[in-house]
Parts: C-alpha cells; sequence; structure tokens
C-alpha cells in the first residue's frame, strides 16, 4: 500500500533583521525558487515540522534562532504534477506560515535530493522570484 503525503504543511520563512530572505531551489523542478517547505508528518505538528525542514533543507537548527509561528494559514491547489504523492482525491493542501529570523545571512547545507542552490535575495527580489502564490504573499507579510 503506497505512503501518501498528508495535505498539511509548512512554509518556513528564513530572513535577517533587515529582510534579506533565504530562497532556495528545487531539484525536481529547475528553476522554482521557493523558502522552506515541507509536509506534516503523521502525529507532527506543524511547530514540529517547522524544526524538522529547516534542518532537513538548509543544515540550521531552528532552535537556535527565533521560529515564530507567524498564525497564519494559506489552503491552495495542488498542482497537477504533484497529485501522485497524495491520496486519491486530494486536491487541496492546508500550509502553515512560520518565520525563522537568523542574525544575518549564514552559509545553508543544502539537501542535494531537494535543492540545488540557495540565494539571499532582499525581501522584495525574493517576492518576485518565488513561483508560488503563497510564497509571494508570505514574504510580503514579512
Amino acid at each position: 500500500m503506497p505512503v501518501y503525503k498528508l495535505p498539511v504543511s509548512v512554509l518556513v520563512v528564513i530572513h535577517t533583521p533587515d529582510l534579506q530572505v533565504l530562497l532556495l531551489e528545487r531539484a525536481d523542478h529547475p528553476g522554482y525558487w521557493q523558502s522552506v517547505t515541507g509536509s506534516c508528518e503523521p502525529g507532527e505538528s506543524p511547530a514540529e515540522t517547522a524544526i524538522r525542514e529547516v534542518h532537513e533543507e538548509t543544515g540550521l537548527d531552528a532552535g537556535n534562532f527565533r521560529l515564530s509561528d507567524w498564525q497564519h494559514q494559506f489552503e491552495f491547489e495542488i498542482f497537477p504534477e504533484w497529485r501522485h504523492r497524495y491520496a486519491p482525491g486530494i486536491t487541496h493542501n492546508t500550509e502553515h506560515v512560520f518565520g525563522l529570523e537568523l542574525p544575518s545571512p549564514l552559509p545553508i547545507r543544502l539537501a542535494p535530493q531537494e535543492h540545488l542552490h540557495y540565494q539571499w535575495l532582499p525581501r522584495d527580489e525574493a517576492v518576485k522570484k518565488v513561483f508560488s502564490w503563497t510564497n509571494a504573499a508570505a514574504l510580503e507579510q514579512l
């Protein structure tokens, strides 16, 4: 029996006090830039998912910085090309938004199976570069 992703995820905007934002380029879709994202695992809270995903995708320990739950969620339609990862009939996802403030842009250890490159950009440039409307909207809230 296949193991499907839950349609509940996190978006973690990693930023500095002067609004430099970390973006990651997807390995499965070069040219698609985003903040840290990931699906919740069974029994895992969105905050626990945020901490796990930050570590998996960047090598950073979110416990060493200020992680904040923005108390905001987006509901969006899952791209058709990624629906096979979810149970049949699942077409929408609920995304919980978090912020992680670092003192300055730090080097990142990418998970090569997930991301090709990273870059730190001013917030306004990052808004224009991300492929996801929810990511752009979250960055605008920063």
